[in-house]
């Protein structure tokens, strides 16, 4: 779509703003052609002292309209711009609606953590009420994704409310999987493909944590979530978990009662021999993640197991004793279905984890799928899918407890976290909702630095890909003076 702004410069929401609304539209900037293109927005602001004004021109296929929005402009400086912004925004977003009839779910909001605004207004002291009719209101928030928001946006407010000012989560990345699957845009490695790259990544893994537990121990930091992810950390062998565990038990003040997740999430590498290492080492939830349970679909996506091997690694989790068993499913595969979808949920559902998470499929850049140009269900499918999913969750007595959206997904919607009662992984809640820094070791590792206060994060990053982590702990290191350097 071709875009044209006059008296302003907000470039990045409009961007934003167009590739929620118009899904594949990539912004054009060259002059309109107003009798013959197709697809373009004209945006221009005007200013007076208090009044912010903005007027959307737009056509999509031939068709347009032009939309004006207006607002006041008061208090600080960031304050204003932040208002700006806003109206910038909802005035494109408006636009749109009246031109198309649309209604994306989540309204006008772009962004990966929709409930944030909630878990913001509630902090602050205002009322379900008053939250939700913000979201309804002031960002067009669907009354059924508004309800959502309030009751994850209530959990993160719940899980604020026991951390403490050095209270910070852990997160250890593993980046090997035994393949790749279509869908993934992670960076990691396939061990049928790069075994040799396992044991240098354990040693530079193990001087990483070695040295961010000294800093943690300076800092006089606690604990209070650590997750393993990856990739998926049940790739290495019973022989690197026990290593990988040992080293993070001598390096942290773990401690008793803490919670401790760990991405078990390809069948084909759960063994009970990696199971019982796990929960020797204090373990308290693993995740086994099918993302379906049709056998076409598994083979669609690359996976090499059957739905048989998910019934029998969940048999060997049972039998290990866990506190709590994760599942994920994914909404939108290639050659699914709304009704295997279904079957899959009903199957995951049989096992009675205590969670269950619900991803919609991301069309992530570099990604098989995306570059293979897969056929996928489209948006009337996955809203099938998803508007199953919610009254069979809830009818077996879980709850949603955190989500988020990622860029490219079907339908604009999102991914949900389920939970039976006392059951939620504090982790996920604190990552989506920032309510603390997350202290992040491995290649790809994003450490997050916030202050709540403040509504400041900062974020550091050590190397994307294995290799590169293995040849460079001098980034490391940097990050980690800069992690501390904040708690200084």
């Amino acid at each position: 779509m071709k875009l044209e702004f006059h008296g302003h410069n907000e470039r990045y929401t409009v961007e934003q703003s167009l590739l929620n609304l118009f899904p594949g539209e990539l912004p054009v900037y060259e002059p309109i052609r107003l009798q013959e293109d197709k697809n373009w927005a004209i945006v221009s602001c005007r200013e007076e002292e208090t009044r912010f004004h903005v007027t959307v021109e737009m056509c999509w296929q031939g068709n347009a309209e032009a939309y004006s929005f207006g607002c006041p402009l008061q208090g600080t400086e960031f304050q204003r711009e932040r208002q700006r912004r806003h109206a910038v925004g909802a005035c494109f977003f408006l636009a749109y609606r009246q031109l198309t009839g649309g209604q994306p779910p989540w309204g006008m909001l772009t962004g990966v953590r929709p409930d944030k605004l909630v878990t913001e207004a509630l902090s602050e002291g205002k009322s379900l009420e008053a939250a939700r009719q913000m979201m309804e209101k002031i960002y067009y928030v669907t009354p059924r994704r508004a309800a959502l928001a309030l009751e994850t946006g209530t959990a993160a407010v719940c899980a604020l409310g026991d951390l403490g000012p050095r209270d910070i989560a852990l997160y250890v990345g593993i980046p090997f999987c035994p393949t790749r699957c279509a869908y993934c845009s992670f960076v990691s490695q396939s061990v049928e493909k790069s075994l040799a790259l396992v044991e240098p990544y354990l040693d530079a893994l193990t001087a990483e944590i070695r040295s961010a537990g000294e800093m943690v121990r300076r800092q006089n930091l606690r604990i209070r979530a650590l997750y393993v992810g990856g990739g998926t950390p049940t790739t290495l062998s019973a022989k690197q978990l026990h290593r990988l565990f040992t080293e993070l038990e001598t390096a942290f003040p773990l401690g008793q009662g803490l919670e401790i997740t760990v991405e078990a999430g390809r069948p084909d590498t759960i063994t009970a021999e990696k199971l019982g290492i796990l929960k020797d080492s204090g373990a308290t939830r693993v995740s086994v993640n099918p993302q379906t349970m049709e056998a076409h679909v598994l083979d669609a996506i690359g996976r090499r197991h059957s739905p048989g091997d998910i019934a029998r690694a969940m048999e060997l989790v049972a039998g290990a004793g866990f506190q709590h068993v994760n599942m994920d499913l994914i909404a939108g595969l290639p050659a699914d279905t709304p009704d295997g979808f279904r079957r899959s949920l009903k199957a995951c559902l049989a096992f009675q984890p205590d969670n269950l998470t619900v991803h919609t499929l991301a069309l992530k850049k570099g990604s098989r799928l995306l570059l293979e140009g897969s056929a996928i269900p489209g948006p009337e499918a996955v809203t099938e899918m998803l508007d199953a999913a919610e009254p069979a969750l809830r009818g077996a007595g879980y709850a949603p407890y955190y989500l988020y959206r990622q860029k490219y997904m079907s339908g604009s919607f999102e991914n949900i976290g389920w939970t039976r009662p006392g059951a939620s992984c504090l982790y996920n809640i604190y990552i989506m909702s920032e309510l603390c820094s997350i202290l992040s070791l491995g290649a790809g590792g994003s450490t997050k630095v916030v202050d709540p206060s403040r509504r400041q994060i900062q974020r550091f990053f050590n190397p994307k890909f294995p290799e590169e982590y293995t040849n460079r702990p001098e980034k490391m290191q940097l990050n980690q003076a800069a992690f501390a350097a904040f708690y200084e």
